[in-house]
């Protein structure tokens, strides 16, 4: 075995069988397998896949049941093979196979280099016919992540690379799986550089099927980033969960002074304000903080928000109790008491609501 490529996989039934001809016919003459790693598509691609693999024992399958995440399936793939190379590459035949062989060789040509990466950003690379919106988006994208990495890397959002396993398997433990770029992960996890070389691409369009590129595929970027900043000293998920929490304030004034303004009860627009909050924060939790675990379907999701509003409930009395304890036994002044409420809420509402909403994560 002389090199694995480990590709993650969401709804692209429609694109592997066209994938793996090209991997053969690109990787002709080396020894290799495809590790294929599913997040349970509901489109059939894992089945698609045990198909091939019944007439090509190259290909491997690994299907992942009530999990999400690029970084972390590239990840769980990339563990499970013992190829002294491994490669990533996406599975829209967006990146041309044709590139792994010159990947592989930049790897044999120098013992020194730890990993070769596919860069748009290089002489002979390309983006195609992308649209300039897209392309600004890319470009600003890669000029923060070079300011993160202090390197000169062309192309650090690249999804195309080449890594010795005996590397990887070092940084691993390392690795946050946070977010859909694990080649910036695992090069913000290295405690000393790694030593790279880039290999001109020529990126394609999407040909089949639907980009799973959003708004919140940006957001999971920039939330990556502050893991590697600052997420040693504040979890990135509860720093999350604290964000989500303050805009919550903010829903809850809003919804709370538009109906108790034109003269509703205080008692009844505050009942009203704090279950719109709260669901407000649920929702945004689900979709952002809980993203790799977020709940589907009516039946889940009405479960898992009343949970949250029976953690939230419960968690407000904790707040008020330590705000109240702390003030009238003179222990803290009213401000000081009041945040430390608040933390002791916000604490208590996000170890209880990864429990028993979004399952023990």
């Amino acid at each position: 075995m002389e090199l694995a490529i480990v590709i993650p996989t969401f709804n692209e039934v429609e694109n592997v069988e066209e994938l793996v001809r090209r991997l053969d016919k690109a990787l002709s003459g080396f020894s290799w397998e495809a590790v294929f790693v599913d997040d349970n598509s509901p489109d059939g691609t894992a089945e698609r896949l045990r198909v091939l693999a019944q007439g090509d024992r190259r290909i491997r399958v690994i299907e992942r049941i009530r999990r999400r995440g690029l970084s972390s399936a590239c990840i769980e793939g990339m563990m499970a093979t013992a190829a002294p190379l491994i490669a990533v590459i996406d599975a829209d035949l967006q990146h041309d196979p044709d590139v792994l062989p010159r990947l592989a060789a930049a790897l044999y040509a120098d013992p020194e280099l730890d990993l070769a990466i596919a860069s748009r950003f290089v002489p002979g690379g390309g983006t195609g016919d992308w649209e300039r919106e897209r392309l600004a988006k890319s470009e600003a994208a890669s000029r923060i992540a070079r300011l993160v990495l202090k390197s000169e890397l062309h192309d650090p959002m690249s999804g195309c690379f080449m890594i010795r396993g005996e590397t990887f398997r070092k940084l691993a433990p390392r690795l946050s799986g946070i977010g859909f770029k694990i080649l910036l992960d695992l090069l913000t996890s290295a405690a000393t550089p790694l030593r790279f070389a880039e290999v001109p691409l020529q990126f394609h369009r999407r040909e089949i099927g639907e980009s799973k590129l959003d708004h919140v595929v940006a957001l999971e970027f920039l939330i990556a980033l502050y893991d590697r900043l600052f997420g040693r000293w504040i979890p990135t998920r509860f720093a999350m969960f604290g964000a989500i929490g303050a805009l919550g304030i903010a829903v809850h004034m809003s919804i709370f002074w538009l109906l108790h303004g034109p003269g509703l009860a205080f008692r009844t627009a505050q009942a009203i304000a704090t279950l719109g909050a709260m669901t407000f924060n649920f929702f945004l939790n689900n979709a952002l903080t809980y993203r790799d675990r977020r709940l589907h379907g009516i039946k889940a999701l009405t479960k898992g928000w009343l949970s949250f509003c029976a953690v939230c409930a419960v968690g407000a009395f904790a707040n008020v109790g330590v705000a109240d304890f702390l003030f009238s036994g003179r222990y803290a002044q009213a401000t000081v008491s009041a945040l430390a409420g608040i933390v002791v809420g916000a604490v208590w509402n996000f170890a209880l609501s990864s429990r028993f909403v979004w399952s023990r994560y």
